[in-house]
């Protein structure tokens, strides 16, 4: 595979980005290499500025459900740019996105459009603090919110008693307020709750986990969740980011049937551009200016050009009923493969997200994802890369599916993937 062209482009791209890139994943640090550097999408498929050809389980990490460069999208989007690219005032779209968001999602009574999931997320905890009066956040170790500052925390033995900053530029005293449990592990919530009873204004989850690979919640751990917020004044805030309108089109609070009292979308929400939602019960966003005295604001906020393709998206997946269980049935074959394949390691699924880890332990939380051998998925992800397949260049990141994807594409993947098992 002849990548000289996406060499000659990172290389040139660190005297102006740091890495080379304008996110850190894309520097393919975790598996090693150089970055492919992609010119084009569509359907399935992505393209490189070298000429080769992938098939692509990456997605833009979620929001091209519908494949790239799907046309009713496309052409919302050419239509929408004819009449401007930014107002900073209301516009008729975000009305019409509102609704369709609280249609598909009915516990978003209320919500407030911004730019993007970090956004979002950062948002929803300003107003649930608002809301409670309280200070304290539960967040998971293993999920990721955003890289706002108060989020950016990461697990240690202090885990039950507080966090340590997780970035440098990050001041300690940012995450004070930021209280670590294990995903999946009901005790240490509990424990938190039992030390700051009265203190803690939120619990922030993704409901199915995916930034440490995909770890699934395990029976009733979110039912648990609902009910511990509920009994101690708490909020609960669902970070369905990733999950929103992927896993099913009220997201992963319909697959799970838990509602949570505010939620925060991003990707799909605005069909591939940038846009962030967060929203929930009408009486706690309320609390958001100019009706209270949380603030939050946002020139690019409810962007008419995101907010086109918004609409476009989501109106294709209520015509297309059958688009959920249709990913959840390539999902099944590629991940029967793979367990067929890889006896060694372990595969995780929830709906129609899944990945693997080469480990040989069951994984279900952070501690046991780190304990994966990312050496092994190095040599796994470029085996694949080299042959046209183009999955995550990280062991701790999901694979997605499109309506795109034909079964063809499938039976293409299996047989790669059966190749590199073959080769590892």
């Amino acid at each position: 595979m002849n990548t000289e062209e996406s060499k000659k482009l990172f290389e040139e791209s660190g005297n102006y980005f740091p890495g080379g890139v304008n996110s850190p994943v894309r520097a393919f640090g975790s598996v090693g290499g150089v970055p492919v550097f992609i010119k084009k999408a569509e359907g399935s498929r992505i393209y490189d500025e070298d000429g080769n050809e992938y098939i692509d389980y990456v997605n833009s990490w979620g929001p091209c459900i519908l494949g790239h460069g799907y046309q009713p999208v496309v052409e919302a989007v050419r239509e929408a740019c004819l009449s401007g690219l930014s107002y900073g005032a209301p516009t008729r779209r975000e009305l019409e996105l509102g609704k369709l968001i609280t249609q598909c999602i009915p516990s978003m009574e209320m919500m407030r459009m911004v730019s993007s999931g970090t956004e979002a997320v950062m948002s929803a905890i300003r107003a649930a603090r608002g809301f409670t009066g309280r200070d304290k956040i539960i967040k998971f170790k293993g999920c990721y919110h955003g890289h706002s500052d108060g989020l950016l925390v990461k697990a240690g033995s202090g885990a039950l008693t507080g966090s340590a900053p997780d970035s440098a530029g990050v001041p300690e005293s940012y995450t004070r307020h930021t209280l670590l449990a294990g995903y999946n592990q009901e005790d240490t919530v509990e424990e938190l709750f039992r030390q700051y009873p009265g203190e803690i204004a939120a619990i922030v989850v993704e409901p199915v986990a995916a930034n440490m690979g995909l770890v699934a919640p395990k029976p009733g751990f979110l039912e648990f969740l609902r009910d511990i917020t509920t009994r101690y004044g708490a909020l609960l805030i669902f970070d369905e980011v990733i999950t929103g309108f992927r896993m099913a089109l009220g997201g992963a609070q319909e697959y799970y049937q838990v509602k949570p009292d505010l939620t925060t979308l991003g990707k799909i929400a605005g069909g591939g551009m940038p846009m962030g939602v967060y929203g929930g019960r009408r009486d706690i966003m309320e609390v958001v200016s100019p009706l209270g005295k949380v603030y939050q604001a946002g020139t690019l906020s409810g962007n008419p050009i995101a907010t086109a393709a918004g609409i476009a998206t989501i109106k294709a997946l209520m015509d297309r009923t059958d688009i959920y269980s249709s990913l959840e049935q390539k999902a099944d074959t590629l991940v029967q493969t793979l367990k067929e394949i890889l006896p060694g390691a372990q595969v995780n699924q929830a709906g129609s997200l899944f990945s693997v880890f080469f480990a040989k332990h069951p994984v279900v939380d952070y501690e046991s994802a780190l304990k994966s051998d990312t050496r092994m998925y190095a040599k796994y992800f470029h085996y694949l890369l080299e042959h046209g397949i183009y999955t995550a260049p990280s062991q701790f990141e999901i694979l997605f599916l499109s309506a795109a994807h034909t079964q063809e594409d499938i039976e293409e993947t299996k047989r790669i993937m059966k190749e590199a098992a073959a080769n590892l």
